[in-house]
């Protein structure tokens, strides 16, 4: 059985991910995204299979609602927005997306208990994993796109994070390659001699978030090359744009990379194909990704 792990929280609410996992507060286009009140949990677990509740409390609300059709994929037809009452705080209401529930109104809920099955949203892009997302919100205004309060990450750099994009190809599916670093919790960055944790689809949203337990304004480098311009902060992370970047691996050119977090296991990246099918690369292959 998986161990679950706080790795986000507001208004004295956690959230928790699988030890197995990884989250990501910025690695989205989507508003709450770009402001961290959104935060998207990976339990690492294919579409349609059973996920465990990365939260506590009472189910108060559940809505089938429609979706886009999917862009170079097959949707589920549909996603389901679910409200969740906390113990903790009932001033609050946890909202959750992309789940198919097995619980109903009124059900409680205890971190890990089944909570649905993992919906490919038409919200999707064709790149994007199984997850789940989730917002921490005032009880009177729970289903807006925007409005959710900010979150803190519970999970900083440590001795083992790393700052080199080498690693090891651990799957390949024609949407992507999952590359492990040999590292945890995730991908080193600077910020004015300041280090801390990359997180975002770089360079194809445009714009990246930093952990860090000292925020700054200015340049973000990786491996030595300037990536970005951070301009806005939080209590635990800056917020800003990437610049244009190519980056390939083994020579051959992707669209980007995809950047997570990981509460225990060794960090893992996504490298995206400039097209689906694109990557000539082998499970157990190790690789170097350059920035062009």
């Amino acid at each position: 059985m998986p161990e679950y792990i706080p790795i986000a929280e507001s208004r004295n609410v956690k959230i928790y991910c699988s030890d197995r996992g990884r989250y990501s507060f910025f690695n989205s286009p989507y508003p709450s995204h770009k402001i961290k009140s959104g935060v998207d949990v990976y339990p690492f677990l294919r579409f349609e299979k059973l996920v465990g509740s990365p939260v506590e409390g009472k189910v108060t609300h559940i809505r089938k609602i429609s979706a886009p059709k999917g862009k170079g994929f097959i949707d589920s037809g549909f996603d389901v927005v679910i409200l969740i009452q906390p113990r903790s705080n009932h001033e609050v209401a946890v909202k959750i997306l992309h789940i198919d529930p097995v619980v109903e109104i009124g059900d409680i809920l205890d971190i890990g208990d089944d909570l649905g099955y993992l919906l490919r949203s038409g919200y999707y892009g064709w790149g994007t994993s199984p997850h789940i997302h989730l917002e921490i919100r005032p009880s009177n205004d729970p289903l807006r796109a925007r409005g959710g309060y900010e979150l803190n990450n519970l999970h900083y750099i440590n001795e083992k994070s790393q700052e080199s994009l080498t690693g090891k190809i651990i799957q390949i599916q024609p949407e992507y390659a999952l590359i492990e670093l040999n590292s945890s919790i995730g991908l080193v960055g600077y910020v004015n001699e300041e280090k801390g944790i990359l997180d975002g689809g770089v360079p194809y949203y445009g714009w990246l978030g930093f952990h860090t337990t000292k925020p700054e304004k200015g340049e973000i480098s990786l491996n030595g090359k300037i990536i970005g311009n951070l301009h806005t902060l939080t209590k635990n992370a800056s917020i800003g744009e990437s610049r244009e970047l190519r980056f390939s691996i083994n020579r051959q050119r992707i669209l980007g990379l995809s950047l997570y977090l990981t509460p225990r296991k060794n960090a893992l990246i996504k490298a995206i194909p400039l097209k689906i099918g694109g990557l000539d690369l082998e499970v157990g292959q190790e690789i170097e990704i350059k920035i062009n």
